[in-house]
Formats: C-alpha cells, structure tokens, sequence
C-alpha cells in the first residue's frame, strides 16, 4: 500500500512539474530588415512557478533576463546583446519587456554583425528555474544599397486627379518599422515611411522620386519617374462643375417663369372677380329686366282695364323678382323668373 501511495505522489508532482513548465513564444522565427532601419523581435515567455526537492515544493523567482547572438543556450548570457544585471549593454539593443511576460527585444540600426540567431533566456534564483528558448529568432541584415520604388501600377503616367501610392523596398526582405525619407527631383519631402501616397494628382507632382534611410543618406534609391497629365480626372471633374451650374441656371430660369404665370393669373382672376361686381353689371342687369318689363306692355289686341291690369300684375311680378334676387344670380334663375312672368301672362289673358 506505501509503494502505491508513493506512485500516486510520484505521478502528482509529475503532473504539477510539467504544468509548470517554462517556455517561450515568438510571433515568428525569422525576420530580415535594412541595414541601418530599427526591427523588433516580439517575445512572450511563461516562467517556472516552483519545483519538487526532496518531496517538497521549491518556489521560484526570476532575477535576470537576457538575450544573446548564435549561442545555444545563453549559458551565463554568452556572447549577451543585452544582460539585465549588466550597465554595459550597446545602447543600439533596447529591452522592452520586464521579468514577469514581456521579453520583446528592439535592435536600433541594424549593422551586418546582426546578422545572426537571437535567443532569450530567464534566470531564477533556483537552478531549476533557468531555461533558454533554443529555436530563438534568424535575423538577416539586407544591404540598404538594395533599395527601390515599386509603384501602385506599372504604368508610371498618371492623369490628374488620380492617386498614387510608392513603396521603397528592398529585393527579398520585408521591412519592420523601416524609417524612410523620400525626395523629389532631390528636394526632401515632408512625408516619412515605407509607403508614400500622392494624390489627387497635379502637374505639380510630376518629377523623379527616390528614397532612402533616414539614418544613411547613402542608401538612396534609383530614382522614380511620375508623370502626370491633364485627362479625363480633370477634365471630369470641370465636367461635373460646369453641369452643376448649367442645372442651376436653367431651374432658376423655370422657376422665375412659373413665379410669372402664377402672378399674371392670380392678376387676371381678380380683374375678372372686380368686373362682376361692378356698377357696369348691374346695368346690365337692370337693362334686361326693362326687356322683360317693355315685353309685356299692352296691345291693342289685349284692350281694355282687363289689359291694364293684367301689366300691373306683371309689372308687379316683374320688379319683385329684380328687387329681391342678388346682382350675382346665375342664368337659370333669370330664366325661371322669365318663365313665372309669362306664366302670370298667359293666366290673366
């Protein structure tokens, strides 16, 4: 039975070891930058918690941290870049993590010997706690006198009103926080990077570009011929312009001419309101009711009082209808009134 517990035990602290386990990440294993330009080795790492000694579990604490060139475990920080216990190292190799996670490295102006197998290693206060990743990171240095512009197109004419976009690059390295000045027919521009992007084109920015380090002027590039001509960007752009103000103009004109008809009817329609209600309308009106009157005056073949009496009535009839109905009386009602007269007429015969 003390056999199997002492299995059980022996498992446990198998188990917890290898759970406590240190390692190291990089985001990548090889990286190649420009001589003279600044690269970064991103670097994460877990350290070792504690240990078993003698049955017991040993604590562990990191005290140094270091990285160094080509060694395979860095022992005693061999051949070290940087030492963390060291007031000595080269300024150009600048720690950016702590003794916890971080273990990023940044190496200023690169120079060939940094051509080379960058490790890390942590260092406890315990031997058991020392380790170093040895796959580390392969850095190849490129000869900054590589350096050339690729442009967005291979067709290096553009037409005004485009854009343009130029990368200074070097044949088979991939930059990292390259820093890059850039000229045009060898007066320095303000821009700064890898990429320099132009535009809306002008016939200003016709010209040859080149680049170069900032940190080496020696390392500037073949020059780059940008033309740019007056086309259809341009050309489209007063397009649309000269239609904007031609749509202006003519909905102004419309608009003017609609105003002009609106007025000149309201205008009529009250000329023609005043005339209905003028003195010259109710003469009108009055000169047909003396038709209807002189319609029915006495002949000679009605004769006689009976006659006379008989245009009295009528007469009667005839003033009630005018006296009593508005100046404004439609047609059909002049016509009914017409029609009770001589109805009155033909009764009274």
């Amino acid at each position: 039975m003390a056999a199997y517990h002492k299995i059980i035990l022996w498992s446990i602290s198998v188990f917890l070891t290898a759970a406590e386990k240190a390692s190291v990440i990089h985001p990548f294993t090889s990286a190649c930058a420009v001589r003279g330009s600044t690269l970064t080795l991103p670097c994460t790492f877990t350290p070792a918690k504690s240990f078993i000694r003698d049955g017991k579990r040993v604590p562990l604490k990191i005290i140094r941290v270091g990285w160094c060139q080509n060694h395979e475990i860095c022992q005693d920080f061999f051949t070290s870049v940087y030492d963390s216990d060291s007031e000595n190292n080269d300024p150009r190799y600048q720690y950016l993590g702590d003794k916890k996670a971080n273990c990023t490295l940044q190496i200023t102006d690169l120079q060939p010997k940094d051509d080379a197998t960058f490790r890390f290693r942590m260092q406890a206060d315990d031997l058991e706690g020392h380790f170093t990743n040895r796959t580390g990171v392969k850095v190849t240095v490129a000869d900054g006198t590589k350096l050339w512009i690729k442009g967005s197109r291979d067709n290096r004419t553009f037409s005004g009103g485009e854009a343009a976009s130029l990368l200074c690059t070097s044949t088979g390295c991939t930059f990292h926080q390259l820093k890059i000045s850039w000229f045009r027919d060898g007066r320095p521009l303000p821009e700064s990077g890898p990429v320099l992007r132009l535009g809306p084109l002008t016939a200003e920015d016709s010209g040859n570009y080149t680049c170069a380090l900032e940190t080496n002027i020696n390392t500037q590039s073949e020059p780059y011929s940008l033309q740019v001509e007056a086309g259809t960007a341009e050309g489209g752009q007063g397009l649309q312009d000269n239609l904007f103000w031609i749509f202006y103009v003519v909905f102004g004109v419309l608009l003017a001419v609609i105003t002009l008809i609106l007025v000149v009817f309201c205008i009529k329609r009250k000329r023609a309101a005043a005339e209905v209600q003028s003195p010259a309308g109710g003469e009108r009106h009055q000169k047909q009711a003396d038709d209807i009157y002189s319609s029915i005056m006495p002949t000679e073949e009605n004769g006689g009082n009976r006659a006379n009496v008989t245009s009295r009535e009528v007469e009667d009839v005839s003033y009630a209808s005018v006296q009593f109905r508005h100046n404004k009386q439609s047609r059909h009602v002049e016509e009914a009134g017409d029609a009770i007269i001589y109805s009155s007429v033909a009764t009274r015969g």
